[in-house]
Order: C-alpha cells, then sequence, then structure tokens
C-alpha cells in the first residue's frame, strides 16, 4: 500500500515499486494488470481472481489497484488473506489515510504486507542522488549541488525528474562540468520568470528599458496588480537580504523559496546596490501604489500608474 496526500508522489513511487518488480519492457507491460477503484466496485471478487492469475510469460505478475479508499477496504483485505507464495504481488494506491483507516490497518498488520505513507516533505539528498543517477548524470558538488537542491524544493517532484532527464539530454555528448547556467536553461519556465526582466531593469536603473518592455508585458495580458506583487516579492527579497547580519550573498541563500543559478548573484548583487535604507523607501512606494490600484477611487489607467512608479524606482536606485 502506498498513500499520501500528493498524488504526484505516490505515482512516482509506485511506478518505481512496480519496475523493480516486472522491469520498464513490453514483458513486464504484459505482466502487470491494472484495476481501477470503480472497476473493483462493480466486481468485488476481480482483485482475487487476477491475483490467481500467472502471467503468461511467467515470473513475477503485479495487479494494480488505482485509487483505493476505506470503501474497498473488504475486498481488498479477502485478496489479502487469500493470498499465497507463488500469487501475484498486490499494489495499492490511495489517497492521505489516517491512523484509523481500515485500509492502512489491513496493511500495517498484514505479516506479508507493507505500508508506506510518502508526505510532502522536501526530497532529501539522497533521493535527489539517486534522480541524477537515474538521470546518467554524474553528482555535482558544490554551488552546483546548493541549486539543484534549491530548485527541487520549488517545483513538484515529477517537474523535478523530468528536469533532470531534461539536463540529461542537453548535457549528451558534453563532458564539460555541470553548471548553474546549465540547470538554469533546463529548468521549467515560470511566470514569475517571464516577469525578471523588468524587475531586474527596474532594480538596476535601467530607466530607458522600462517603457517597450512594459508595452509587451501589456500585451501578454499581464495586468498592473499582478505586477506589482511580484514586484513587492522582488524587493522584499533584495531587503531581507540587505538586512542580514551575514551580509547580502548570506541574505540571498537563506530566502525562501530559495534562489538559484544566475539569477541568485544577480539579486545579491542588486541587494548590495540599493542597501537595506534604500529599499526600504522602495517597499513604501510599491505598497502605497498597491493600495491606489485595490481602492475604489482609482484615478487614471492601471498600467500607466504602474509604469510611473516602477520608473521612479529606477531613477532612485540611480542616485
Amino acid at each position: 500500500l502506498i498513500f499520501g496526500a500528493d498524488a504526484v508522489r505516490v505515482a512516482l513511487k509506485r511506478a518505481e515499486v512496480i519496475k523493480a518488480l516486472i522491469g520498464g519492457g513490453n514483458d513486464g507491460d504484459m505482466a502487470l494488470e491494472r484495476i481501477p477503484a470503480a472497476s473493483l466496485r462493480r466486481d468485488g471478487a476481480a482483485l482475487l481472481d487476477a491475483i490467481k492469475t500467472q502471467g503468461f510469460f511467467g515470473g513475477s505478475q503485479v495487479v494494480f489497484v488505482e485509487d483505493a479508499t476505506d470503501g474497498l477496504a473488504a475486498p481488498i483485505v479477502t485478496a489479502l488473506e487469500e493470498w499465497s507464495q507463488g500469487d501475484a504481488t498486490i499494489i495499492v494506491t490511495a489517497g492521505n489515510l489516517t491512523a484509523k483507516s481500515k485500509l492502512r490497518k489491513a496493511f500495517e498488520s498484514h505479516p506479508n504486507a507493507y505500508a508506506a505513507g510518502i508526505y510532502n516533505d522536501p526530497p532529501t539528498r539522497e533521493e535527489i542522488e539517486a534522480d541524477l543517477k537515474r538521470a546518467g548524470l554524474p553528482l555535482p558538488t558544490g554551488p552546483v549541488m546548493q541549486d539543484i537542491l534549491a530548485l527541487s524544493r520549488t517545483i513538484d517532484p515529477g517537474d523535478f525528474r523530468q528536469t533532470m532527464e531534461k539536463l540529461a539530454l542537453y548535457k549528451l555528448g558534453d563532458d564539460t562540468p555541470l553548471t548553474s547556467a546549465d540547470l538554469l536553461a533546463c529548468a521549467p519556465a515560470t511566470t514569475e520568470a517571464g516577469m525578471d526582466d523588468i524587475l531586474n531593469i527596474v532594480a538596476e536603473a535601467r530607466t530607458g528599458e522600462i517603457g517597450p518592455i512594459m508595452a509587451r508585458l501589456e500585451g501578454q495580458g499581464v495586468n498592473a496588480v499582478t505586477l506589482i506583487i511580484f514586484a513587492m516579492r522582488h524587493f522584499r527579497a533584495l531587503h531581507a537580504a540587505a538586512s542580514d547580519p551575514s551580509g547580502p550573498d548570506a541574505g540571498i541563500g537563506r530566502l525562501r523559496p530559495p534562489v538559484f543559478g544566475p539569477r541568485r548573484d544577480r539579486m545579491a548583487k542588486q541587494a548590495r546596490a540599493w542597501g537595506m535604507r534604500r529599499l526600504e523607501t522602495a517597499l513604501g512606494m510599491l505598497t502605497e501604489t498597491d493600495l491606489t490600484l485595490r481602492s475604489a477611487g482609482q484615478h487614471g489607467p492601471a498600467m500607466a500608474m504602474v509604469e510611473r512608479q516602477l520608473i521612479r524606482l529606477s531613477m532612485l536606485a540611480g542616485r
């Protein structure tokens, strides 16, 4: 029994167990029988019948019951009690099950069964190293490994595994050591990454570039409130870094969610250039704009108001 609140994590673990039992080739597909929960509700004997059927090619056979609930405890418990050596292995997945769950108790108390709870904790370093090895990537050290750890805490497990596989293809035939730039090139694109251009332009006092990129963002459907929210998040992160007693570089390393790769170095440089006091002023200006945008008595186009405030911020950065 593999259960947990995160369906993606449960599915990944289930796939690992099934692959270990029957492999991943065509013969393995023939040795696997899937029984959806709805099918088992209609035919309570389906699981027992399936585990007693030997695989056509011989060897280990797996019967997989998907999305089980306590309402299916009776036919599953019957199959567990009737299971004998040589029968197919039973794999059951379920959502979050409490300690009082009938299904969970059945697996935990059975002498030949196991129950594994999958929780939403960040992956451990050992799990990440296993993902890297599975993707055929050599284990990196130093800052690159720290960036990989940071990435694993910011995206879903399925996306992280796909990123590692994409990274392996990206480095195929390339014997140079893995770099943070390689990781950034393969990391999933996010809405926040799409905002980075305008935020970096403002934070780096490149005032003349604000107008064209604002026109592009507006054309893409970005609204004023969203832009202010991202700007406040960016400047709060810079303020936290600039306020760190150990300095901006250490402060950037303590941000949550973590910042990795070239973006980390760029933000640390911005925090050093602004300083804590000017960043406090910037946050006050952004808060004032946010309140104005959300007020019922707002006057004038919202994006024009945001653009004017970003220009003021950029000019403040250049002082």
